[in-house]
């Protein structure tokens, strides 16, 4: 059976009194946190073998509230404690799988200390803390009280644990997550794609639709870089510039929630309408450091392609990457004519057998093909058994992608 793990964000509104109980269990989950790294890093300094977990959670936990310093860490509850020294040893964890070459991708970095000042604040309650959603639509957390949910949809299963965050823009959210099964599987359709991702075209697909790229990031550039040199202004440590930093924050998190948004309503239209799904695996932070990093980034092909995987895998659908050394842009899709490199600027080509073609067209067919002889060489689907639940799984903001519904060469629904 398949399972998918994902997560539903929903808005909550705390008020005053709940607000400080937050503010408290993040304290608290920071210093649990940043007092075992420091016993981690002391002992390694020292010559000492490695704290176990177990050790690790008497220390810093059980013996901690017992001493004058540390009493006030039993005014929460407890599995947040637990949670957050949890999150410490998943990430030394990744740090020795990345180092020891068993962790593919980027380089993790070891565990460093949290602050008070991070842009991003968040406590865990699992299924151990007697969380509950009441019947009046409020969420119970202990020690916290009743929150307020913002609810723009029902969930699909029990929630196994839900995450309490706090933005930058001084936002609260509710993070659930669920697992659904084979119930939720789409009933097959014949066509299958190749999707060709760019700047000025967000991507194009094999059969010649073309999505134009919204620029939600350029759109909004002007307000941007007037908050931000209001915020210039403000002497550092005012309440005038807490204030405007808040602005800015909130400036930005709109942009995010909007390009958001839209790639949900893009990747669930493409999956509907398609059994298989093929993309170009591209190197992303690459391309963020060059000349095109701003528009790159604004782009967000990591995030739309990471729903593509995972809802193909929620809906039944096969989901492959092409290779990126791939030359889908040179290669004729008639002929198989590898030809010279292309400058940016070349939109169209023609090929020595006669035939004429848009550049991206003419790669998402590439893509296509490549993904089709894949999938027949494995002779089994191109897709994960389990999808981790994604951190921003839905969306936050019902109206947020009102002005990009009309999209040139796609209906997104």
């Amino acid at each position: 059976m398949m399972v998918v793990q994902l997560r539903y964000n929903f808005r909550v509104t705390p008020d005053a009194a709940q607000r400080t109980a937050l503010a408290q269990a993040f304290g608290c989950a920071r210093v649990v946190f940043n007092d075992g790294l420091r016993l981690r890093q002391q002992a390694r300094e020292a010559g000492e073998k490695y704290l176990s977990d177990g050790d690790l959670s008497k220390l810093v936990i059980t013996q901690a509230k017992a001493t004058e310093d540390r009493a006030w860490l039993g005014e929460v509850s407890a599995v947040v404690l637990q949670q957050a020294l949890a999150d410490l040893n998943t990430a030394y964890r990744n740090f020795f799988a990345s180092v020891t070459g068993k962790r593919k991708g980027r380089k993790v970095a070891p565990p460093r200390f949290r602050s008070r000042k991070d842009n991003r604040q968040a406590i865990r309650f699992t299924k151990n803390s007697r969380f509950k959603v009441l019947d009046n639509g409020r969420l119970r957390l202990p020690k916290i009280g009743d929150l307020p949910v913002r609810w723009s949809r029902t969930l699909p299963s029990d929630p196994s644990s839900v995450t309490i965050i706090k933005d930058a823009a001084n936002r609260y959210f509710a993070s659930f997550v669920v697992t659904v099964g084979e119930d939720e599987m789409l009933p097959p359709v014949e066509p299958e794609i190749g999707i060709d991702l760019g700047l000025t075209h967000f991507a194009v697909m094999s059969d010649g639709t073309k999505v134009t790229a919204p620029k939600f990031l350029r759109r909004a550039a002007r307000k941007l870089k007037r908050l931000q040199q209001a915020l210039s202004r403000k002497r550092k440590g005012s309440n005038r510039r807490k204030k405007a930093v808040i602005k800015v924050a909130r400036a930005h998190a709109r942009v995010a929630d909007t390009r958001r948004d839209w790639q949900h309503k893009l990747s669930t239209a493409i999956i509907r309408d398609n059994q298989a799904v093929y993309v170009e695996d591209l190197c992303v932070t690459g391309l963020g450091r060059t000349r095109l990093a701003k528009s790159v980034h604004d782009a967000g092909w990591a995030s739309f392609t990471t729903m593509l995987e995972y809802k193909a895998a929620r809906y039944g659908r096969t989901f492959a990457r092409v290779d990126r050394f791939f030359p889908s842009t040179r290669m004729c899709c008639d002929c198989g004519r590898i030809n010279d490199k292309m400058t940016l600027n070349v939109r169209a080509w023609d090929c020595a057998c006669g035939s004429h073609y848009d550049r991206d067209v003419n790669a998402a067919i590439n893509i296509k093909a490549a993904g089709q002889a894949d999938f027949n060489d494995r002779r089994a689907q191109v897709r994960p058994g389990l999808v981790p639940a994604p951190r921003s799984e839905a969306v936050t903001r019902q109206n947020a992608a009102r002005a990009t519904r009309s999209v040139a060469g796609i209906a997104v629904l």
